[in-house]
């Protein structure tokens, strides 16, 4: 999301930092830059202008021109004022009432609030709490069906279904149920419109009014841009939110909105969601988030990501494997399922600060998408034991053979052939690093590390 703004800003203070010494002037010319570059993020006017008011303030001083890296001084006051606007800490659901704590989800249709409630749902399960959802639109054809699909697919509780059951009177049935069937949290999924509107602010005031609410959490649409801060600046006047989750973020959204909404609505943002899996709900950070702007690298994130997701077992076995110098289609097949579970490739590697100049990432990626991670497991299934483990055997008539067994074309096994290769190449250059790299690759060991 925050790639250009990433790249003008590092050419920036590329040249601020190739300085031995600044001047006031050199300041407010780089000032000057980064203002713009904000603004062609489609950040807000009112954030820019209190943003480079602050950086200024802070940079023109005899701290930093006495200072013998200038340079590297304005860029950590650039840094530090960044998390500022973000919302300085990150801000926790605040679950720690008399069960249930009842979860509001508003926002307008097609901003991603009934996906985003069966995500906050299986978010909270990985923290050993029990959460039952309840549909209250009643608006839009099949709204409720929809969050009962999804959510039982995921082992989700969902509120039954009552023919002309109004939305008041489902919420006020659902708390009874989730009281005495002990759930820890109940989320409600409301109905959304295609703008706000009296109707819809009535509605949502009638059941913040009789029901206990805990957390009203705003979902926003990232891709929206300046719009998405507008929208969340009137429900905030309206009900007092007290989160905002931005889906999208993922997108081709410039990041306005993220580096907006705090600032301009009062209202932190919880979650951002970064995909279309269920589990690509992930806690906001305005640290980290500040530091992946500035290109920083966010191990600490990858790490968490990494735990969640990836077998410990295998992660072991696999770092012996790259040690004895193994490499062969089971471990890549093990790496396909791993890595798909966190994201694809270039979502990881914009974690970790030049590892794209490192390794040539984008003939990897296409390997792991969504889109191809299930013809590459067809193709790797129908190969033969022996072959899986001896790669390089694989001639013309084996693939032909292997070709009609998955069903695809000759092309796609030695497009599979080719991105095995690439990925094979990775691991050799990673294992020449030696031992200090293997446990960097292997994240459950860098995991235990950092605990």
């Amino acid at each position: 999301m925050f790639e250009s703004l990433t790249q003008s800003l590092n050419s920036i203070f590329d040249k601020i930092k190739s300085r031995g010494r600044l001047s006031e002037k050199d300041v407010t010319d780089s000032l000057r830059e980064i203002r713009i570059s904000l603004l062609e993020s489609d950040v807000s006017l009112s954030v820019v202008k209190e943003f480079i008011e602050s950086v200024r303030k802070d940079a023109i001083g005899k701290k930093v021109f006495s200072s013998i890296s200038p340079g590297n001084m304005v860029v950590k006051i650039v840094n530090d004022n960044l998390i500022k606007i973000l919302g300085n800490n990150s801000s926790e659901l605040l679950l720690d009432v008399e069960p249930p704590a009842v979860i509001m989800m508003v926002g307008l249709q097609g901003s991603g609030k009934t996906t985003s409630t069966v995500k906050l749902a299986t978010h909270l399960k990985k923290k050993n709490k029990k959460v039952l959802l309840c549909s209250l639109d009643i608006y839009r054809p099949a709204a409720q069906e929809q969050l009962s699909i999804l959510a039982n697919k995921h082992g989700i509780k969902v509120i039954s279904i009552l023919e002309d059951e109004e939305p008041l009177h489902i919420a006020t049935r659902s708390q009874k149920i989730a009281s005495l069937e002990g759930y820890d949290v109940l989320i409600l999924d409301t109905a959304g419109r295609m703008h706000i509107d009296g109707n819809l602010m009535d509605e949502l005031k009638s059941i913040d009014s009789n029901i206990d609410i805990t957390e009203t959490l705003l979902v926003a649409d990232a891709l929206t841009g300046q719009d998405a801060v507008n929208i969340a600046y009137n429900f905030n006047k309206e009900l007092n939110l007290t989160g905002v989750i931005l889906t999208r973020v993922d997108g081709d959204s410039k990041g306005g909105s993220a580096l907006s909404m705090s600032s301009v609505t009062g209202c932190p943002i919880k979650f951002i969601g970064v995909g279309e899996s269920i589990h690509d709900l992930d806690v906001f950070h305005p640290d980290r988030t500040a530091n992946l702007i500035l290109g920083k690298s966010d191990i600490v994130s990858l790490v968490e990501k990494s735990s969640e997701v990836l077998d410990q077992k295998d992660s072991t076995k696999e770092l012996d494997n790259l040690k004895k110098g193994i490499f062969d289609f089971n471990d890549f097949l093990s790496h396909l399922n791993s890595i798909s579970k966190m994201g694809d490739m270039s979502s990881l590697s914009k974690m970790i600060s030049g590892i794209s100049s490192k390794f040539n990432y984008q003939r990897i990626q296409s390997a792991i998408s969504d889109k191809t991670v299930t013809v590459s497991k067809s193709i790797i299934l129908s190969m033969t034991i022996y072959e899986r483990k001896n790669p390089d055997i694989l001639n013309g008539s084996r693939k032909r053979r292997i070709s009609r067994g998955s069903g695809v074309n000759i092309s796609d096994v030695n497009r599979l052939l080719k991105q095995f290769k690439d990925t094979r190449t990775l691991m050799k250059k990673m294992n020449k690093s030696g031992t200090k790299g293997l446990n960097n690759y292997n994240l459950f060991n860098l995991f235990n590390k950092k605990q």
